[in-house]
């Protein structure tokens, strides 16, 4: 299992833009992907209601996990996306 812990860099944290923004790029990444906090469960991370109902904050530390061959580069690409905080889906995810 691949797994990265990253500290959300949007500073209103994962809502609404930001939420919508991780999950295409999560759907463009091509692997199943989940996100969660460090203490709590962990949701399909291409559900922007999922993801929302996290109530992630800016500068909260999130779990970004998969199972899946290739995991790696697409969690490395997620990783800094949510770190970073940006704000237009990158054209390397």
């Amino acid at each position: 299992m691949a797994e990265r812990r990253v500290n959300v860099g949007w500073p209103e944290g994962l809502h609404a833009r930001p939420a919508s923004i991780f999950v295409r790029a999560t759907m463009a990444a091509g692997v199943p992907v989940t996100i969660g906090k460090p203490d709590g469960k962990a949701v399909n991370a291409a559900s922007v209601l999922a993801v929302l109902g996290l109530g992630v904050r800016g500068g909260d530390e999130v779990v970004l996990t998969s199972t899946a061959e290739g995991a790696d580069a697409a969690l490395d690409r997620l990783a800094k996306l949510v770190t970073e905080g940006l704000e237009e889906l990158p054209d390397t995810v």
